[in-house]
C-alpha cells in the first residue's frame, strides 16, 4: 500500500475510491474495501482509499471532550495496509478545509487531482460541508464530472448491522467477545511504559503502567483482562487491569493501565508497548490489603494461562 499525503503529486491508475474515517477498520469496513478491489481488478485501475485527518471534530472543538476513537492515524495505516489496497490518501482536515462544500469537494479533490473513475460507498455515507451530501447527490455529481458510482448495503454479523460507535459502546460496557466479533480482531492499544510505584513488584506480580499519548483513544471498560503484548518484536502473554487500583491508591482519581507480561522480567520504561485485548476476566475490585490481592492475582493468573493454552 502506498500513502500518499500530498495530493498534488497523484500517480494513480483508473482511481477506483472510497471516502471515510474507517475508525477501527471493522468488517463493515472490509466489505467496501473488498467491492473496491474487486471492481479496480475489473476496471484494470488501482484501488484507492482517502480518509481526513485530524478527525474533524478534533480541529473544530466540537465536544472533544467526549470524542472516543478506535484508531489514531499509525494504527489505521497498519489496519488498511492489511487489506490488500492499493492507495490511502491522508488529506489533512483544517478549518479551511471543512468550509468546502460537498460540491467543492468533489471538484477539486475526487474529479481534479484524484481524477476518479469510480466512486464506491458505504450504506450511510454523508460528506462535505455538515454532512449534508448523500448518495443521491453523489449520484448526480458523477454524471456530471464523468465518473460511476455505487452504494453497498451494511455488513451484517450475525444479523446487526456494524458501525464503529456499536463497536464503542460495546467496548465501554465490557463485551469484549461481540467488540472483537465486529472488529474482525482483537482490539488493541499502544503506549508508553512509565514509571509506577512498584508495589506490584514486591507481590510478585511486577507491572507495565502505560500512558497512551491520545487522549481520544477508546479504552474498553474497568476490569481484568487476557492479553497479548508486543514488544520490541516480541509477543508475550499477560494480564492487564484497567481502573483506579483502589486496593493500592484508593483516593486515585485517574485512569490507570497496568499489565503483568507472563514470564517476563526485564525493566522497559519508556518503551512502546502494544497489547491486544482477548477476553474480559473480572470486575476491578477492592481487597482488604496485599494479601487478598495476591491470591486473587494468583487466580487470575492461572485463569489467563487457561484461555491461552485452550486457544
Amino acid at each position: 500500500m502506498i500513502i500518499h499525503t500530498d495530493i498534488h503529486k497523484l500517480k494513480i491508475n483508473n482511481p477506483v475510491l472510497t471516502i471515510g474515517v474507517f475508525d477501527g477498520v471493522h468488517q463493515g469496513h472490509r466489505k467496501v474495501l473488498d467491492r473496491l478491489k474487486d471492481i479496480a481488478k475489473e476496471k484494470n485501475g488501482e484501488s484507492v482509499v482517502l480518509t481526513l485527518w485530524p478527525h474533524p471534530r478534533i480541529v473544530l472543538d466540537k465536544d472533544i471532550e467526549n470524542l472516543r476513537l478506535l484508531n489514531n492515524i499509525e494504527e489505521k495505516k497498519l489496519l488498511l495496509s492489511k487489506t490488500g489496497i492499493d492507495h490511502l490518501i491522508v488529506v489533512p482536515f483544517t478549518k479551511e478545509f471543512a468550509e468546502l462544500s460537498a460540491c467543492e469537494f468533489i471538484e477539486e479533490y475526487l474529479a481534479k487531482k484524484i481524477k476518479v473513475n469510480h466512486l464506491v460507498v458505504g450504506y450511510n455515507h454523508q460528506f462535505g460541508k455538515d454532512r449534508k451530501a448523500g448518495f443521491e447527490f453523489l449520484n448526480q455529481c458523477a454524471k456530471k464530472f464523468g465518473f460511476s458510482i455505487e452504494k453497498l448495503d451494511a455488513k451484517l454479523v450475525e444479523n446487526d448491522a456494524v458501525s464503529s460507535t456499536k463497536i464503542r459502546n460495546f467496548l465501554t460496557s465490557g463485551d469484549l467477545n461481540i467488540a472483537n466479533n465486529y472488529l474482525g480482531y482483537e482490539y488493541f492499544i499502544s503506549g508508553h511504559v512509565i514509571e509506577g510505584n512498584q508495589i506490584g513488584r514486591k507481590i510478585g506480580f511486577p507491572t507495565a503502567n502505560i500512558k497512551i499519548p491520545e487522549p481520544y483513544k477508546q479504552v474498553p471498560k474497568d476490569g481484568v483482562y487476557a492479553v497479548r503484548v508486543k514488544l520490541n518484536g516480541n509477543s508475550y502473554f499477560g494480564m492487564l487491569n484497567i481502573g483506579s487500583r483502589p486496593t493500592i491508591e484508593p483516593e486515585l482519581r485517574s485512569k490507570n493501565i497496568e499489565v503483568h507480561i507472563l514470564n517476563f522480567d526485564q525493566g522497559i520504561y519508556n518503551q512502546t508497548v502494544t497489547v491486544s485485548f482477548v477476553k474480559r476476566i473480572r470486575d476491578e475490585k477492592k481487597f482488604n490489603g496485599l494479601e487478598e490481592l495476591t491470591l486473587q492475582l494468583e487466580k487470575d493468573k492461572k485463569e489467563v494461562l487457561q484461555i491461552f493454552n485452550d486457544a
